[in-house]
């Protein structure tokens, strides 16, 4: 059975990385503890090649902001909607977060499910 990734792309105000960081770290955890395979959380570093569109563009990133890459591995899709639900009925995940503070505008991300093509 091939695994099942969630794809994260966020445009992140660069003075909030720091931030960011801590509650991802955070969320990895309580990631991990549910279920999820791996858990990754990524800055950008090198974005712009020519003739392609870069990762800045995609996220739609303003000057003051870089872009977050992220994404989690599960068993299958079906073992991502069971540790999903877990997730997000965890109240840890609304205690790292912080309403009033927000590290980015979360109608800004981009998320999406994703079948293993190609693994090697």
């Amino acid at each position: 059975m091939s695994n099942y990734i969630d794809g994260f792309l966020i445009p992140l105000p660069k003075d909030k990385v720091d931030q960011y960081a801590a509650i991802a770290s955070k969320a990895g955890d309580i990631w991990k503890e549910h279920g999820a395979l791996e858990y990754w959380e990524c800055v950008a570093d090198d974005l712009e090649v020519k003739d392609m569109v870069s990762f800045t563009r995609s996220a739609n990133a303003g000057p003051d902001d870089t872009v977050i890459f992220a994404w989690a591995v599960f068993k299958s899709r079906e073992h991502r909607d069971e540790v999903n639900a877990r997730i997000h009925a965890d109240p840890r995940l609304m205690e790292i977060c912080d309403p009033a503070n927000p590290s980015f505008d979360y109608k800004t991300m981009a998320y999406g499910g994703f079948k293993t093509l190609i693994k090697k």
